[in-house]
């Protein structure tokens, strides 16, 4: 008997297995978001490792080298954030340096086409010009940036955005340099690519072989732009590193070029170089011989353009791999200007080329070699719009972290986390540079934009710099720098000026738009985050505990995750609590708040967890490397498999199939929640704009649902009100509501039997009278 039930149950069991079986068949054709059991990958272990070995070897090479002084000095600069390598010093001259390196294909063109032409000009103005040019370099990009700018970094990374973040504590007011600089900055990356590829493509046409083709095609030179610029910005995905380093081969070999070809022009006259005397610039600048007067700074500022991207770049190659790199560039700058200069000179009386558009860069090479310059000059143009874009790059992720622009998706192509990228930016960029083109189609339009915004960012950055130094116990330094460089940027500014009717208010208006962005999303921050609360378990779990016990109410789902900005483990966000609560309360059989933090090492994957004690509420504090995909499901479910094994949740078995197809873990629902601003929020009308464009700006910017890969699990997108003090309306007045009486045309005998029924009605409705009430006055008398 015993044995016939053992068989029954035993044959019932297997059934229900069967039937499990088949319910959960449907599962084989999804793919369960799962992890290894590695933490890192191959291709990982194998980079890791190579790192490690050339790390290594690098110190075994220093230890040899450590005996001399010179040795010990190297080893020591190695181990500083001043580190130098030949890869990334390569990496180096194609990332920085492209848009400064670009300068002498114009600066003495404009000079010559300001003074008149180059029969108008006599010594003391090519002495006077390179003067400027000469110690423009020297005080603006070597002292200002190299020397001083370079040292104000935030933890490698460079740029005014940065620069920022390490004077902020100092006083509020300085948000305004810092956004104002930051925005005309940015501005001027939109045009550094039209303007670098277009006049170097444009340069194509002084070749005799290609002189018949550009004659019969005037849009040929715009077509072979926008090809370039579209190609460009293709390959920004695969990572500054690999541009960089063919970039910088053509860098070096375009830099030597510029210094053969000023070398063999000075052959002629090597007196030119009484030009490094100041006093030349100060008195040519002053002279009435000077034509183009206070605007011939503006023409010097050209020279020098590229100095912001040189600090903007800083956190992609390294502090020590720009100071080991720059006095090459500098030489070679300053050799091929002062060539030019020689050239002029020795050519002035040539009657063939009075024409005003003379070009110096190219006349002063002989025919062979006008070859081999532009196509150098092409090749640099697009290595001058490679050094903004990345600088562009670089700022709009700082600006995110000091929330005054949306947070947007940023990969890290190679192993050094200042190499990002941002796609969103790069097609912004990419149709705003187009745009640009389509607007102004030539170089010579759209230079008289250029350069007008970049003085801005300029002198915000000599304010925000003499504050670091200022706060740094050099106060003295920190007067005489701001006394020289607010005297040069404002010189500069003004300068510049002149080109604001000329194409000039297109720069400011981009200026304004990008700004406009930058203090929404600031002021709307500042409002939500006024309105954020946090709640300690005391004040959620007791809540939380009797929705759990609660039977009567039905499961939203077994697992409920909510992402979150809020990494601290020891609390839970009210917007968390009211979203389970709202409506009909969301109950689970586990709740869980998610952060996801980035962090500056390449290959982490580790996960904290805080319970509160219960088995139902979970704060999971995930940290992944710059360079591992945040593949969010798969890891939720290696927490929760975790935490199952453990014993610290109660297992969960899912009976029917899912999309996850996991059918060790119940269902899983993932809630993001937005805020929206309340009718009756107690708020300025400024700031009421200020969130309504925030809201906005975030709908285009993107969804974390596909930064995070949550698209194929339905998440849930809820909007819960801002919680700002609201006016109170006036009371409502309660009136009494008389229903309308109807009135119907009737004969006088219908009308006096109708009479008589109101009559009737009127006397039943009215209240009783007292007896005495009901006699006459001879029946009250009697009483």
């Amino acid at each position: 008997m015993a044995s016939a039930e053992k068989k029954a149950l035993t044959a019932e069991q297997r059934a229900a297995q069967a039937e499990k079986r088949a319910l959960l068949r449907a599962d084989t054709f999804t793919n369960a978001p799962k992890v290894s059991r590695d933490t890192l990958t191959r291709e990982e272990r194998e980079e890791i490792a190579k790192h490690a070995k050339e790390e290594r070897e690098e110190a075994e090479k220093l230890t040899k080298t450590s005996r001399s002084p010179i040795g010990r000095w190297w080893r020591k600069v190695q181990a500083s954030p001043d580190k130098v390598s030949l890869g990334m010093a390569i990496v180096a001259l194609g990332v920085v340096y492209g848009d400064i390196g670009t300068s002498p294909l114009y600066t003495s063109q404009t000079f010559i086409a300001g003074q008149g032409g180059l029969a108008k000009i006599d010594r003391p103005a090519v002495l006077g010009m390179l003067s400027l040019i000469f110690w423009t370099l020297l005080l603006i990009t070597t002292v200002k940036y190299v020397l001083v700018a370079m040292h104000a970094d935030n933890k490698g990374e460079g740029g005014i955005f940065a620069l920022f973040s390490l004077v902020r504590r100092y006083g509020k007011w300085l948000v305004v340099p810092a956004m104002v600089g930051g925005a005309a900055f940015l501005a001027d990356s939109v045009l550094t690519p039209a303007v670098s590829i277009s006049s170097a493509v444009e340069g194509l046409q002084t070749i005799p072989a290609f002189t018949h083709a550009f004659e019969e095609n005037t849009s040929l030179t715009l077509m072979i732009t926008i090809v370039i610029i579209v190609v460009l910005f293709s390959v920004q995905a695969r990572g500054t590193e690999s541009i960089g380093k063919v970039f910088g081969s053509v860098v070096l070999v375009w830099f030597a070029f510029l210094a053969l070809v000023g070398i063999v022009n000075l052959s002629g006259d090597w007196t030119i170089f009484e030009a490094i005397n100041p006093v030349y610039g100060v008195e040519f600048l002053f002279s009435s011989h000077n034509v183009a007067g206070l605007s011939l700074m503006g023409t010097v500022f050209l020279s020098t353009t590229g100095a912001e991207a040189l600090y903007s770049d800083m956190g992609h190659v390294g502090r020590g791999n720009i100071y080991f790199t720059w006095p090459f560039i500098n030489v070679a700058l300053v050799l091929n200007y002062f060539g030019q200069g020689a050239w002029m000179l020795n050519n002035r009386g040539d009657k063939s080329l009075a024409n005003v558009t003379v070009n110096p860069f190219f006349q002063m090479m002989s025919p062979n070699v006008r070859y081999v310059g532009v196509i150098l000059s092409v090749a640099a143009g697009v290595i001058a719009s490679q050094a903004l874009i990345t600088g562009a790059f670089t700022m709009v992720s700082e600006a995110t972290g000091l929330n005054w622009m949306p947070h947007l998706q940023v990969r890290y192509p190679s192993r050094t986390r200042g190499q990002l990228y941002i796609p969103t930016v790069n097609v912004v960029l990419c149709v705003a540079t187009l745009t640009v083109l389509a607007i102004f189609k030539d170089s010579e339009h759209i230079s008289a934009a250029y350069g007008l915004a970049l003085t801005i960012t300029m002198l915000a950055t000599t304010i925000l710099l003499t504050t670091y130094v200022w706060h740094h116990h050099h106060r003295v330094g920190a007067v005489c720098f701001f006394a020289l460089f607010v005297t040069t940027d404002s010189l500069f500014f003004v300068a510049s000026m002149a080109k604001f009717l000329h194409g000039g208010w297109f720069t400011m208006l981009l200026t304004a738009m990008i700004l406009l962005i930058m203090i929404t999303w600031n002021d709307g921050t500042k409002i939500e985050r006024s309105q954020r609360r946090h709640m300690k378990p005391r004040d959620f779990k007791p809540a939380l505990a009797k929705l759990h016990d609660d039977f009567r109410i039905p499961y939203f789902a077994d697992n409920i995750v909510y992402l979150t900005s809020d990494s601290e483990l020891r609390r839970l966000d009210t917007d968390i609590f009211f979203s389970i609560f709202a409506d009909h309360p969301k109950r689970a059989r586990a709740w869980w708040a998610v952060s996801v933090v980035t962090t500056d090492e390449p290959f982490t994957r580790e996960y904290s967890v805080e319970n509160f004690g219960t088995d139902y509420i979970f704060r999971v504090r995930i940290r992944l490397g710059f360079k591992v995909s945040q593949s969010i499901p798969a890891y939720i479910h290696q927490v929760m498999h975790d935490l199952s094994a453990s014993g610290e949740l109660p297992e969960q078995k899912s009976v029917y199939p899912k999309v996850d197809a996991d059918p060790d873990i119940g269902t899983v629902r993932y809630v993001l929640v937005h805020k929206a601003l309340m009718p009756e929020s107690k708020i300025t009308g400024r700031e009421a704009l200020s969130l309504k464009m925030k809201y906005a700006i975030r709908h285009v910017a993107g969804s974390p649902v596909k930064w995070f890969g949550l698209a194929p699990y339905n998440p849930v997108a809820e909007v819960q009100p801002l919680f700002v003090s609201t006016r109170r309306p006036p009371r409502l007045k309660r009136v009494e509501f008389r229903k309308p009486v109807r009135r119907k045309p009737t004969s006088p005998q219908v009308a006096d039997s109708e009479s008589a029924k109101q009559a009737r009605d009127a006397s039943r409705q009215a209240p009783a009278k007292a007896p005495n009430e009901l006699a006459g006055p001879s029946a009250r008398t009697s009483a």
